[in-house]
Formats: C-alpha cells, sequence, structure tokens
C-alpha cells in the first residue's frame, strides 16, 4: 500500500493542519519509508518467537526470572475508585482559567 498526495491532504485536513506542497511531499516520502520498512519486517520469519509484553529489561529485573514474572514491576493493585481519596472537586476547579460551578469551560475548537 502507497500513501498519496490526495492521503496526505485527507489526514491533514482532519487534523487541521495546513501543509505547503514541499511539507506535503515529505510526508508521502516519509510515510512511504515506513510503510516500506514495515513490509521489509513482515518478511522476516518470527515462527519459535515468543510474544514480548516488554521491548526492554532496563528496570533491573531478575535475568533468572521467565514470562511474565520479569515484568512483575510494570503492574499495579487495581483499587477501585470509591475507595481511594480523590481530589476535591472544588480544589480540582480553583485554577481553572474559566470554570462554572460543575466543569471545566473551554472554547469550541472544532468548526465542523
Amino acid at each position: 500500500m502507497k500513501v498519496t498526495e490526495k492521503d496526505v491532504a485527507h489526514v491533514a485536513d482532519l487534523a487541521n493542519l495546513e501543509l505547503t506542497e514541499e511539507e506535503s511531499a515529505h510526508m508521502v516520502r516519509d510515510l512511504n519509508s515506513i510503510l516500506g520498512y514495515i513490509d521489509r519486517l513482515n518478511q522476516l520469519n518470527t515462527d519459535g518467537i515468543e510474544p514480548m509484553a516488554q521491548a526492554s529489561d532496563r528496570y533491573g529485573v531478575d535475568e533468572l526470572k521467565i514470562g511474565s514474572e520479569r515484568f512483575a514491576y510494570a503492574s499495579r493493585e487495581d483499587v477501585p475508585n470509591g475507595l481511594r481519596p480523590s481530589l476535591p472537586h472544588e480544589e480540582a476547579l480553583e485554577n481553572a482559567p474559566d470554570a462554572d460551578d460543575t466543569f471545566f469551560k473551554v472554547p469550541k475548537v472544532i468548526e465542523r
């Protein structure tokens, strides 16, 4: 699959970006380069390769642990919201540039 100028223009329009012709051409080139690299990766034989939960052991995980035990540091206990204190409503709103008694007020940014 190749990315075209039309594809880039469509995504830029969705993102509300104004690209010059030069920027658009660079995007087409860069995105096609990325897709080409992904195609090369898809050609690799990955039979027998275990899926990874994390790509790095940089957090000092014990090398002797296997499987999900190696990444136990990355999980935490699931605590329902009602069982832990949350920020009081008034405190959450006190530094807001614009708010009513209940919500943050933000300007409308979508015109379509």
